[in-house]
């Protein structure tokens, strides 16, 4: 039996929040726990209830979403966070991915989309899609869309510690793959993989898949000719 997925919707509008509430619960998997109307609020809520994910919004008074993602995934390693936006050349959501967030959704997406997506970074299986890649690379290599306060980018290579099979898992990540495409290319199963993945990350000091694909791209060994094409 699947675990059910926690939820914590932060969004400055009441009709969103409530959108987003009405899909979600119809989901066997999900519930959500609480709501914030606010960054401060959003803190505050993810400390009392420890939601396994949180849909953040960016744009909000008071505190905001780049501030409260960071501040959520700084005191609560375990919680994920999904960025909402409006926009997916937001330039607030490659920030909120720099402090911490585990990708972004856009608000219009389709509900399949969302389910997706929160079960993905529910399971530590959130990549990215290939476009959106592309993007976050973009602006990973400009300087655009990093948060102020953002910790710097690690660019010695620590991939000597990995194992030769670590290294292969590695590259397919930064490429984008799930772990049952990464099983298929590497003809292993999806639990070997899973194993795998949770050792690149500890090996190499990530905190998710996200921040192996811009490791990857810092040290050159991917580039967009290596990336799957959109379908």
């Amino acid at each position: 039996m699947t675990d059910t997925i926690s939820l914590l919707l932060v969004d400055d509008q009441q009709l969103i929040r409530l959108g987003f509430r009405m899909v979600l619960e119809a989901e066997a998997d999900m519930v959500v726990v609480g709501e914030a109307a606010d960054g401060h609020a959003a803190i505050a809520q993810s400390a009392a209830l420890r939601p396994d994910v949180v849909l953040m919004d960016i744009r909000m008074p008071g505190l905001d979403g780049i501030a409260a993602t960071e501040a959520i995934v700084r005191e609560h390693p375990e919680t994920r966070v999904l960025v909402l936006t409006t926009f997916d050349l937001d330039e607030y959501a490659f920030g909120a991915i720099r402090a911490g967030a585990s990708g972004f959704l856009l608000k219009d997406a389709q509900r399949h989309e969302m389910i997706s997506a929160i079960r993905a970074i529910h399971r530590g299986d959130a990549a990215l899609a290939p476009r959106v890649t592309r993007m976050l690379l973009e602006h990973v290599t400009t300087g655009r869309g990093v948060a102020p306060d953002a910790p710097a980018l690690v660019v010695d290579d620590p991939t000597t510690e990995l194992t030769d099979r670590e290294r292969d898992v590695f590259l397919e990540i930064a490429r984008g793959l799930t772990n049952a495409e990464i099983a298929q290319a590497l003809y292993v199963s999806e639990s070997t993989v899973k194993t795998h993945v949770g050792r690149v990350l500890a090996k190499l000091g990530a905190r998710d898949r996200i921040h192996l694909v811009i490791l990857a791209h810092r040290l050159g060994l991917i580039d967009d000719g290596t990336l799957p094409s959109d379908s």
